[in-house]
C-alpha cells in the first residue's frame, strides 16, 4: 500500500528539521565553548584540545575504515565465481545472504559508519597521551632496569600500547568481517567432514591471523618494558619473578610468535590447515607453559621461601622510586626525644605556642554565618579557610577568613529575573584573628560588614567587594550582568534608609557579552531558557557569567591538571582572588607504588563533603607544578609555573605554548599568600606512612609502619584526621606558617611522629621534617589524648552543655613545644540564638595536654600554665584541699548556692540570646556570673570529694587580654560527654 503524497513529502520535511534542530544545538554548544574560552583568553587551549581531537578522530575512523571496511569488501571481491555451489548443496547462509544482499550496500555504509564514529570517538578520547607523545620532555634519569630515560615510560610507552590496541581492535574486527563476508558469499562452509574454504578465503585469513600474529610478537616485546609497572611482587615494580622469568619468558614468546606468523604466512602457499594448526596450537602451549607456569614456579619455589632476600634489591628501587615521584626523597627525618613530664620541662619564656590558631575553620563557619550573613541569601562555606594577615602590631598572624557569597533570591522571590539579573553576586571579605576571641567568645572580626570595614581591609588596601565567582553550588549556573549603567538593577548589598538596599552593575572584563541576537539566541539554547532572547532588560553592555565556580574554571583552561579539592581566598593586590594548586600526576613512573589518589586524600574534610573529593584514579607521580588564581570579580584565569623541574609540566607547556605563566610575574602579594597544598600533603603523608623507611629489610618486615590517626573529634567513625595550617615552630627553628600532621603506629595508640612542611613562599617552602618519637618513652597519641580530656572534665564539661547548648570539640593540635609535644584543643559551646537562628558555636575553653598533665582555662595562656605551674600551684592546691577538709557543711551550701547562681545566670544569657537582635552586652555579663558559679561550684566539689579522693585539678578562668568569652549557664551536672564531643540531650 502505498502512502498518500502528503504524508510522503511531510516525512523528509520532518526529517530534515529535525536534523537542523540537530545541527544547531550542536552548534550552540561548540559556539558558546568557543565564546567562553575567548571571553576567558585561553582560546589555544579551546582550539588546540579540538583540532587534536578532530585529527585523532578522522586518523581514527579512517583507519578503521580503511583496514576493517578494506578486507570486508576485498572478501566480497574474493567469493567464488559460482558462489555457494562450489561445495555442492546449500546452508543457511544462503537465506541471510538473499535477505541481506539487495541492501548491501547501506548496510556497508551504515556499518562502516558506525565504526568509524566508536572508533573515532575513543581515538579522540586519547589526545592527552598523543601530546605528552609529541611533545615529551626528557627527565634526564635512567630506571634501573633497561636504562631508558623516564620520559619512555611516562609519554611514549603509553602512546605505543594505545597504537597497538587499535591495530589489535582493528585486525580482530577485519577477521570477523571479513569471515562473516566468506561465509554468506561461499568461501568456506561449515559442514561435516571440517571446514571447507577456497583458496580465496583460506589465503585471505591467514593473512589477517598472520598480521594478528605480528602484532602479537610486538606486544609481547613491548610488554617487557611494561614490567616496570607490575604488581606481582612484595611491591610495585619490576619483581625477581618479573626479572628473571618474565622477561625472558616474554622475549621468547616474541619470537615464537614471530614464528607463528611466518608459518601462517607459509600456509597462503601451502595448502591445507595444518601449519596454522600447529602454530596456533605451539603459540597456546607457549603462552601457558612460558608466560603463565613457569614464573608461577619460579615465584612459589624460589621467591615465597626465600622473599626477603629474593625481593630485597627491588623493594629497594620500588623506595628510592617511590620517594622521588612523590617528591618525599629530602624529608628530614629526626629522632625528637619529646619529654612526658612536665616537672622536667622548663617552658620559661618559649612562646612558641603563645599566638596558636584556636578558632577551627570547620566549626565556626556556622558562627560567620550567624554574626555575619546579613541576609538569608547570603551565606559561607561549609569550612573557612586558614591565610595569614598581619595583626594590629604588624606581626603575621593566622587568620580564619571567608567570603560572603550569594545563594538564590528569597523563596517567594525567586523567579528568572532576580536569579539571572538582580542576585548576581554576593558581597564581602569576613576574617577573624584565629587566636583570639571578644568577651562573648566569637571571632574578633577585623574585616567584616557591608561595606567591608576594619583594620584588615584598610591594612591590605581592598579595593573591589564584589563576589561574582565562588564556591557557593547553590549560586544560579548563570547570571547576566552589566545591563543600564545609569538604572543599575545588580543587588549589591543591604542598606538602611531609602529602597533598603544599594544596586550596581557589573563593570568587570570578564563575562561573554550577550547583546548581539545570535548571542542571546545560542544562549537561550544552551539553557533551555527563552527570556535570554526576550528580555528587554539584556543590552549591548550586559555580560553572560557562567562556569562561576574557581576549580571549574581552571580545568576548563587547564584540563591537563590535577587541582586541589580546596580554592581559598585572599585580598591580592587589593581585590578578592581565588588561589588554588594544580597537579602534574601520572600512573607511567616506573617502580614507583601505585595508590588511589581518592583514598590517599581521604579524611574527615572530605567525608563530610566541605571539600571537593578527588578521583579515585590510581597514581604514582605527582607534583605542585601550577600555582592558580581565578579573580572572584571579574574571573580573570592566571596560571603560574610553580615547579620549574617537572618534566610534565614542560611537556604541556610544549603543548600549550604561553598558557602557563612563569613564576617571576607572580606578584609580591601574591607570593605572601601562597601554601603548600592540603591534597599534595595528604598523598605525602600516606606515603610517609610507609616510605619514611629507607631499608628494604626493614620495609619488609613492616614492624615501623605508622598510620594516620582517625580524627579523634569524629568520636568511632574511621576516618582520618585532616591536617591541619597553623604556626609552629620546629626544634631549632622560628615560628613558621606550617601544615601538620601526625603518625601514630600500626599497632598501638601512642604518637609515632609529627610532621610538618613549611607553607610560606620563600627560601624554605616546602622543607617537610618529620619528628620522630622515642621508643623507650609513650607519648600519647590524638585519641587518648581527646580520652583523656572528655574523661578529666567530664563534670564540668556537661556543665557547659545543657539545655538548649551542646558541646563541641574544635580541631585537636599537636605541636613542639618546651622539648616535648603538647596538643591544644579548643572547646565550643554551641548556642541557639532567638529568631528563629540556627545553633552556632561559640569558644569558652581550652584545653591543653603534657604527658599526662592536663590543664583547662579560658584563654590558651591560663591552661598552659595549669599544665607547667611548678611546685607553687601544687602548694596552693595543697592547702585548699587542707581548708576543705575541714569545712564540709561550708561546701554543701556552696553546692548549693552555685548551681542557684549558675541556673540563674543561664536563664539571663538565653533571654539575652532568644532577643532581636540577641543583646550581647547582657549576654556577656551574664557570662561572667557564669563562670563565677561555675568557679565556686568545683570548689565545692573538691571540699565534697576530698575526704574521700583527690580532688580535681581547678581550671583558671581569669579572664586575659584575649578572652574566649563565656560559657552558656547550664543546670546541674549531666552525664559525661559521648565519644563525638556531644553530651546526652544534644540539640545541635
Amino acid at each position: 500500500m502505498r502512502l498518500p503524497r502528503r504524508p510522503r513529502l511531510l516525512l523528509p520535511v520532518a526529517i530534515a528539521l529535525v536534523v537542523i534542530v540537530a545541527l544547531f544545538f550542536l552548534f550552540s554548544g561548540i559556539y558558546t565553548d568557543y565564546l567562553w574560552f575567548d571571553a576567558t583568553n585561553y582560546t589555544s587551549v579551546f582550539t588546540g584540545v579540538l583540532l587534536t581531537q578532530i585529527v585523532l578522530f578522522l586518523v581514527g575512523a579512517a583507519l578503521m575504515v580503511a583496514i576493517a571496511g578494506g578486507n570486508m569488501l576485498l572478501a566480497f571481491r574474493m567469493r567464488p565465481m559460482f558462489g555457494p555451489a562450489v561445495f555442492g548443496g546449500s546452508s543457511g547462509a544462503d537465506r541471510y545472504r538473499m535477505a541481506l544482499d539487495p541492501h548491501r550496500k547501506l548496510i556497508f555504509i551504515v556499518g562502516m559508519g558506525l565504526l568509524a564514529l566508536f572508533s573515532g570517538s575513543s581515538f579522540a578520547g586519547q589526545w592527552q597521551t598523543w601530546l605528552k607523545f609529541v611533545n615529551g620532555e626528557a627527565f634526564g634519569k635512567q630506571d634501573r632496569l633497561f636504562g631508558m630515560d623516564i620520559s619512555f615510560f611516562m609519554f611514549d610507552y603509553p602512546f605505543i600500547r594505545m597504537v597497538l590496541n587499535f591495530l589489535f581492535t582493528a585486525v580482530i574486527i577485519s577477521i570477523i568481517l571479513a569471515a562473516i563476508t566468506h561465509y554468506l558469499y561461499g568461501g568456506f562452509r561449515l559442514q561435516s567432514p571440517g571446514v571447507h574454504a577456497s583458496r580465496a578465503a583460506r589465503t585471505h585469513l591467514s593473512v589477517l591471523l598472520g598480521v594478528f600474529l605480528l602484532l602479537k610478537a610486538v606486544a609481547y616485546w613491548v610488554d617487557r618494558f611494561g614490567l616496570v609497572f607490575s604488581d606481582r611482587g612484595f611491591v610495585h615494580g619490576a619483581s625477581y619473578t618479573d626479572v628473571n622469568a618474565v622477561l625472558p619468558a616474554k622475549t621468547i614468546l616474541a619470537i615464537i610468535a614471530l614464528i607463528c606468523a611466518a608459518l601462517f604466512f607459509a600456509g597462503v602457499f601451502r595448502p591445507g590447515g595444518m601449519l596454522p594448526g600447529v602454530s596456533a596450537g605451539l603459540l597456546v602451549l607457549s603462552a601457558i607453559l612460558i608466560g603463565g607456569v613457569y614464573p608461577a614456579l619460579v615465584e612459589q619455589f624460589q621467591v615465597k621461601p626465600n622473599q626477603q632476600g629474593k625481593e630485597s634489591p627491588y623493594i629497594q628501587r620500588n623506595i628510592e622510586a617511590t620517594r622521588e615521584a612523590y617528591n618525599v626523597d629530602k624529608t628530614e627525618v629526626e629522632t625528637y626525644n619529646a619529654q612526658a613530664d612536665p616537672a622536667k620541662v622548663d617552658s620559661n619564656g618559649d612562646t612558641s605556642v603563645s599566638g596558636v590558631r584556636l578558632l577551627d575553620p570547620a566549626l565556626v563557619s556556622s558562627t560567620y554565618e550567624q554574626t555575619q550573613r546579613i541576609r538569608g541569601f547570603y551565606s559561607f562555606g561549609d569550612t573557612l579557610d586558614v591565610d595569614r594577615y598581619p595583626d594590629s602590631t604588624g606581626k603575621l598572624t593566622d587568620h580564619i577568613v571567608g567570603v560572603r557569597e550569594l545563594t538564590s533570591p528569597p523563596q517567594d522571590q525567586n523567579n528568572w529575573i532576580n536569579r539571572a539579573l538582580v542576585y548576581t553576586h554576593g558581597y564581602g571579605f569576613v576574617a577573624a584573628p584565629g587566636n583570639q576571641v571578644d568577651s562573648s567568645g566569637l571571632p574578633a572580626y577585623d574585616a567584616k560588614d557591608m561595606p567591608v570595614t576594619g583594620p584588615l581591609v584598610d591594612s591590605a588596601k581592598l579595593k573591589e567587594s564584589r563576589i561574582y565567582f565562588g564556591e557557593d553550588p547553590s549560586s544560579s549556573e548563570y547570571v547576566i550582568a552589566g545591563g543600564n549603567p545609569e538604572n543599575p538593577q545588580e543587588l549589591d548589598y543591604p542598606e538602611t534608609g531609602g529602597t533598603g538596599q544599594k544596586n550596581t552593575t557589573y563593570t568587570g572584563k570578564g563575562g561573554v557579552p550577550v547583546g548581539s541576537f545570535i548571542n542571546r539566541l545560542v544562549y537561550a539554547a544552551k539553557y533551555s531558557e527563552a527570556n535570554i532572547l526576550l528580555s528587554g532588560d539584556i543590552n549591548d553592555n550586559s555580560k553572560i557569567l557562567y562556569v562561576r565556580h574557581p576549580r571549574e574554571r581552571v580545568e576548563q583552561v587547564a584540563p591537563f591538571l590535577t587541582l586541589d579539592g580546596n580554592p581559598y581566598p585572599a585580598i591580592i593586590d587589593g581585590r578578592v582572588t581565588w588561589v588554588l594548586d594544580g597537579y602534574t600526576t601520572s600512573n607511567d613512573y616506573p617502580y614507583a607504588q601505585s595508590e588511589s589518589l581518592g583514598d590517599m586524600t581521604r579524611d574527615t574534610s572530605t567525608d563530610r563533603r566541605v571539600i571537593a573529593q578527588q578521583p579515585r584514579d590510581q597514581i604514582n607521580y605527582i607534583r605542585n607544578s601550577v600555582k592558580a588564581t581565578v579573580d572572584a570579580y571579574d574571573g580573570t584565569v592566571k596560571l603560574y609555573a610553580w615547579d620549574n623541574n617537572d618534566p610534565v609540566l614542560k611537556t604541556w607547556s610544549n603543548a600549550f605554548p604561553g598558557v602557563i605563566r612563569p613564576a617571576s610575574e607572580m606578584s609580591a602579594d601574591l607570593r605572601n599568600h601562597v601554601r603548600y597544598p592540603e591534597d599534595l600533603f595528604k598523598v605525602q603523608r600516606y606515603t610517609l606512612s610507609r616510605y619514611h623507611i629507607t631499608d628494604p629489610a626493614a620495609f619488609y618486615s613492616g614492624q615501623d609502619f605508622w598510620n594516620v590517626p582517625n580524627d579523634p573529634t569524629q568520636g568511632e567513625q574511621n576516618v582520618k584526621q585532616p591536617p591541619y595550617y597553623l604556626t609552629t615552630t620546629m626544634p631549632g627553628g622560628t615560628p613558621t606558617f606550617s601544615l601538620t600532621t601526625t603518625f601514630v603506629p600500626r599497632q598501638g595508640p601512642n604518637l609515632a611522629a609529627f610532621m610538618a612542611v613549611d607553607s610560606s613562599a620563600g627560601s624554605g617552602y616546602g622543607r617537610m621534617r618529620i619528628l620522630r618519637m622515642p621508643s623507650s618513652t609513650p607519648i600519647p597519641g590524638p585519641g587518648q589524648a581527646q580520652n583523656a580530656f572528655q574523661s578529666r572534665f567530664a563534670g564540668e564539661l556537661n556543665l557547659l552543655g545543657v539545655g538548649a547548648s551542646s558541646v563541641r570539640y574544635g580541631n585537636l593540635l599537636t605541636l613542639p613545644y618546651a622539648g616535648g609535644l603538647v596538643y591544644i584543643e579548643p572547646v565550643y559551646i554551641q548556642v541557639a540564638a532567638g529568631g528563629g537562628q540556627e545553633p552556632y558555636p561559640i569558644l569558652q575553653r581550652v584545653l591543653v595536654s603534657f604527658g599526662s598533665k592536663i590543664g583547662v582555662a579560658r584563654t590558651l595562656e591560663e591552661a598552659l600554665q595549669e599544665v607547667f605551674g611548678g611546685e607553687q600551684q601544687q602548694q596552693q592546691q595543697d592547702q585548699q584541699q587542707n581548708e576543705q577538709q575541714t569545712q564540709p557543711n561550708q561546701a554543701n551550701t556552696a553546692l548549693n548556692s552555685a548551681i542557684a547562681n549558675a541556673k540563674k545566670a543561664y536563664d539571663d544569657a538565653q533571654k539575652a540570646l532568644q532577643a532581636s537582635p540577641p543583646d550581647w552586652d547582657a549576654y556577656g555579663d551574664a557570662q561572667k556570673r557564669l563562670d563565677d558559679a561555675l568557679k565556686t561550684l568545683e570548689g565545692a566539689n573538691k571540699q565534697q570529694a576530698a575526704p574521700t579522693g583527690t580532688p580535681s585539678p581547678s581550671p583558671t578562668a581569669t579572664p586575659s587580654a584575649t578572652p574566649t568569652g563565656s560559657p552558656p549557664a547550664s543546670a546541674p551536672p549531666s552525664p559525661a560527654p559521648s565519644p563525638t564531643g556531644s553530651p546526652a540531650g544534644d540539640t545541635s
